[in-house]
């Protein structure tokens, strides 16, 4: 079957769960397309074993015709950080922009080094000894929170505004901040570069500023040309150019193209917006690019639930999940409770703000496509291929982490809004 014909199944597949959404689960459509999707796999897969209806091989070969890498990775990403940056407000990022700094720069690298120590002990303590560098790859790959997941969840739940501009925020930086650390100990590991202050800085460098002074260049482009006409059709279609060819050109130039897209969002939903569109044009651009959202995501999620029909599962597979599961609970609590503790010494804090980043903190189909990025063939602990050790643990957190903590989510929100008060949620520092 054309991959073409593929994709438009599956967008009549999560718009139709989405449909029965409203009926059935009535929970966040991101949640209940996974969850039907998860529930499709294991049907598909139960009625094979059961020798009823075999399709379990026939979905198998088509799902890897999508190639979730490159449709997420290159594709699907720069549209979806680029709407959702289009909706942050400035003016509460400036605000919160050290608490956002913080969190997506070093709580993703505490992330990092946490997860990646815990899993090296892990495997050496179970006789499945595993290089350093690898686990922290894995940290590297489960450590960013997904803006996809969290901004399809946080934003439908109308969470405090402090909470909800740090959640979301964070989500969008430090996604482009961990793909960077990412490719960094990707380039260490599978590579051959030299570990040295002085290369791993040049990766850094080239990555991340190279990704913030593209976006800037595109945004501010993109600002000028859309201030130049008046037609309304034009002036939506330019901004579909951003994260198209935009994107594109950030992956050719080898920097990082979701911290471009941000950059550029930012600067066309608050500069662009108020300047270039007139009231009818901005709610035509608002409604264009929320749609846009809702259906990428709708794909997204249903490829992430589908993708269970692909993996082999082993005995030890099930552990390794629930192990990782907890590890990464365990980097995120140390990724917000360490930043947090000096950030208090100048401001005060919603008290559902850690509870909040650490149960908020999901992770979504942005680490399952990083985690089948790694190479096959490399065998660690005896007799194990680290791809699919990787993807197996990374997919057990993707699925926890949006339809349990997706879904439970919901509770700590309702009561954050009820302990809202003036000024803890006011942005002016406070004395201790």
């Amino acid at each position: 079957m054309d991959v073409y014909y593929i994709f438009c199944f599956l967008a009549a597949v999560s718009v139709f769960l989405g449909f029965l959404n409203q009926y059935v689960l009535r929970t966040q459509t991101t949640i209940a397309i996974t969850a039907g999707s998860l529930a499709l796999s294991l049907i598909v897969t139960g009625l094979g074993k059961l020798e009823i209806v075999e399709l379990r091989d026939w979905v198998a070969q088509l799902l890897p015709l999508m190639n979730l890498e490159d449709l997420l990775l290159k594709g699907m990403l720069g549209f979806l950080l680029f709407a959702g940056s289009l909706h942050i407000d400035l003016l509460m990022l400036r605000n919160q922009k050290l608490e956002i700094t913080v969190l997506a720069i070093f709580g993703t690298l505490i992330s990092t080094f946490v997860v990646g120590y815990l899993l090296y002990w892990l495997f050496g303590a179970i006789g499945m000894p595993v290089d350093l560098v690898y686990c922290l790859l894995f940290g590297a790959l489960i450590s960013p929170t997904d803006p996809i997941a969290v901004l399809a969840i946080i934003k439908s739940m109308k969470a405090p505004e402090q909470i909800s501009i740090q959640v979301e925020g964070e989500s969008l930086f430090n996604d482009g901040f961990g793909m960077v650390v990412f490719a960094v100990i990707y380039a260490l590991a599978f590579e051959g570069t030299d570990p040295t202050l002085p290369a791993i800085s040049h990766l850094f460098l080239v990555e991340a500023l190279g990704g913030i002074a593209l976006g800037l260049a595109i945004g501010g482009l993109f600002h000028w040309l859309i201030c130049s006409t008046n037609d309304h059709s034009l002036e939506l279609l330019l901004t579909l150019v951003i994260p198209t060819a935009g994107f594109a050109t950030a992956n050719i130039l080898g920097v990082s193209g979701a911290l471009a897209m941000v950059v550029a969002g930012i600067i066309i939903g608050n500069f662009t917006r108020e300047r270039g569109f007139s009231r009818v044009s901005q709610h035509e651009l608002d409604n264009f690019w929320t749609i846009t959202e809702e259906f990428m995501n709708g794909i997204l999620f249903l490829l992430v639930g589908l993708f269970l029909i692909t993996i082999d599962f082993r005995p030890i597979d099930y552990a390794l999940i629930v192990a990782a599961i907890i590890i990464v609970l365990v980097g995120r609590i140390a990724a917000v409770s360490v930043p947090f503790m000096f950030l208090k010494r100048r401001r005060k804090y919603h008290p559902y703000t850690g509870r909040i980043l650490v149960w908020g903190g999901l992770r979504g189909g942005l680490a399952l496509a990083l985690a089948m990025s790694i190479p096959a063939g490399y065998i660690v602990g005896g007799n194990h291929d680290l791809r699919h050790l990787w993807v197996v643990m990374t997919y057990g957190v993707v699925v926890f982490s949006i339809v349990v903590q997706g879904s439970t989510i919901a509770p700590l929100i309702h009561r954050s809004r009820a302990a809202s008060c003036p000024e803890v949620d006011g942005p002016s520092p406070q004395p201790d």
